[in-house]
């Protein structure tokens, strides 16, 4: 299982962006958390089979239908911690 941080930047707080996360999460298998920064992004945790992580980041890049998703930066970190589920913070 790899993990990945992801950082995603536009319009996505106050538009159900975690919760897109999370729906997008279970159709993928990915676990891992969303939660919004304070500086208007927001920060996915997402661990799973790499090419599953790599098409529900594809997802979103997208993002939900008022969401305007500027840029999507991953990067693959080591964690001790392994998440049972995707969360949403």
């Amino acid at each position: 299982m790899k993990s990945f941080r992801i950082i995603i930047s536009g319009v996505v707080q106050g538009v159900g962006f975690r919760y897109f996360c999370f729906k997008k999460a279970v159709e993928y298998n990915i676990s891992g958390y969303a939660k919004n920064l304070i500086n208007g992004d927001v920060e996915v945790i997402a661990q799973g089979e790499e090419g599953l992580v790599n098409d529900f980041v594809k997802e979103l890049k997208i993002g939900p239908r008022y969401s305007n998703v500027k840029s999507v930066n991953m990067e693959k970190i080591d964690v001790e911690k392994e998440y049972p589920q995707f969360l949403i913070y």
